[in-house]
C-alpha cells in the first residue's frame, strides 16, 4: 500500500482520537473515551506502518502538522473556537512547511 495513504490514515485516526478527547469531557463519557483509545491506537499502528517506508522526520513532521491543521479547523467549525489572522497565517505556514518537507526537500521518498 502507498505509504502516504497509510500516513493519511494515521492522521485521520489521530484527528478522531483528539476530537473524541475533547468530547470525552475528562474521560467522563464512555463512548467518546472509547473513541480516544481506538483513535490513538489506530493512529500509532498506521504511523508505525508508514515508518517502514518513509523517513521518521517526514512521517512525524507530516503527521503532527496536518493533525494540528485538521484539529484547529475542527475546533473552529465544530466547537466554535475563535480564529484570528495570526492563527490563519500560522496554519498557512504549517501547510507550507509540510509542502516543503514532502515535495521540495530531498528528505522524503519521491
Amino acid at each position: 500500500m502507498n505509504p502516504y495513504v497509510v500516513l493519511g490514515t494515521a492522521i485521520l485516526a489521530e484527528v478522531v482520537g483528539t476530537t473524541s478527547l475533547k468530547l470525552s469531557q475528562g474521560f467522563s463519557r464512555p463512548l467518546p473515551s472509547l473513541g480516544v483509545l481506538v483513535g490513538y491506537g489506530a493512529a500509532f499502528y498506521f504511523l508505525s506502518l508508514a515508518l517502514e517506508d518513509l523517513p521518521v522526520g517526514v512521517v512525524y513532521g507530516t503527521w503532527a502538522a496536518l493533525g494540528i491543521v485538521a484539529i484547529a479547523a475542527i475546533g473552529v467549525v465544530a466547537f466554535d473556537e475563535p480564529v484570528d489572522i495570526a492563527g490563519i497565517v500560522g496554519i498557512g505556514l504549517i501547510i507550507a512547511g509540510v509542502y516543503c518537507l514532502n515535495v521540495v526537500s530531498g528528505m522524503s521518498a519521491h
